[in-house]
């Protein structure tokens, strides 16, 4: 049973006019009758009854009619969600992402996507730190992760979305906690709070290298996995920590943040996915992200 049969049966069946529905097909009147003769044979049943004056529905043809319309509108249907997919418009897309650093990123992201595309899913995958979160990109298990940079995976693009400058996290009661900006050196002898050291953390590596540049390497006397709890600790007054401006949203009792003395340390943090990723879920979200998580204006001072 051909496609192109059921369909002539329906407009058979529609305009009950033999010529009228070859027009409609934009065929002429013979081939059409002698598919409609050939389904009625492969069926072993008579759909139409014709005399020279008028066509009409048997039972059978009548019983025939309503699920070939549903076979034909199903096959429509399927037609354009295999064109909307093709056009990024349904589908899948994996996110790796860091929780308390995305926090006003990704929601931008999500929202901006469901607004251009409410077919297409994100599936999020959360406390993904930038190292892991790369690296799953790289192995292609996630499709999109938000990074920080350096991106340097073979085969990973990446695009620039924000900043983030290094800030300092302390218990409200510590004697640096009044001063307007905190001399990073007189950390050097404070028990540090941070994620921990085999963790994947860019954070954790930003505050070591931070630290380094001043002459000395933190004391972490507690890691905890993520940010959250991390700046529990401090304000429980288990140690200070440095963390990412993005994160100074945490508010708690008993937890104050400044920026560090001295010119601003700076992060850069990016989108990272495969480039031979054939994904068009994919390259719809990277389009829509494109508005809305635009890349800034890169600043001299920052360091990556």
């Amino acid at each position: 049973m051909e496609l192109r049969h059921l369909m002539g049966f329906v407009a058979v069946a529609e305009e009950l006019h033999f010529g009228h529905a070859a027009r409609r097909l934009r065929m002429a009147q013979p081939p059409l009758s002698r598919q409609i003769r050939r389904l009625e044979k492969e069926l072993g049943v008579q759909l139409f009854e014709r005399s020279t004056r008028s066509v009409r529905l048997t039972s059978a043809g009548e019983s025939f009619l309503e699920p070939v319309r549903e076979i034909l509108a199903g096959l429509d249907t399927a037609v354009e969600v295999a064109r909307a997919a093709g056009r990024g418009e349904y589908g899948k897309v994996t996110v790796g992402f860091a929780g308390a650093s995305s926090h006003e990123t990704l929601p931008r992201l999500t929202r901006a996507v469901r607004a251009a595309h409410p077919g297409l899913e994100l599936v999020m995958t959360g406390q993904t730190y930038a190292d892991v979160a790369l690296a799953r990109v790289a192995d292609g298990s996630l499709d999109l992760g938000f990074v920080r940079l350096p991106v340097s995976r073979p085969g990973v693009a990446h695009r620039v979305i924000g900043e983030e400058e290094i800030i300092c996290a302390l218990p409200s009661d510590h004697p640096l906690a009044g001063l307007p900006a905190v001399p990073l050196g007189a950390l050097a002898d404070e028990p540090f709070v941070s994620f921990p050291a085999d963790a994947g953390s860019t954070v954790r590596d930003a505050m070591e290298q931070t630290c380094a540049a001043h002459g000395f390497t933190p004391r972490v006397v507690q890691e905890a996995p993520d940010s959250y709890t991390i700046m529990a600790l401090v304000a429980a007054g288990v140690g200070v920590t440095l963390t990412v401006s993005s994160c100074g949203h945490i508010q708690q009792n008993g937890l104050v943040h400044r920026p560090l003395a001295g010119p601003p340390v700076r992060r850069h943090t990016a989108l990272a996915w495969r480039e031979d990723n054939p994904s068009a879920a994919l390259r719809a979200v990277l389009a829509v992200a494109a508005d809305a998580l635009p890349t800034p204006p890169v600043r001299q001072t920052t360091t990556d």
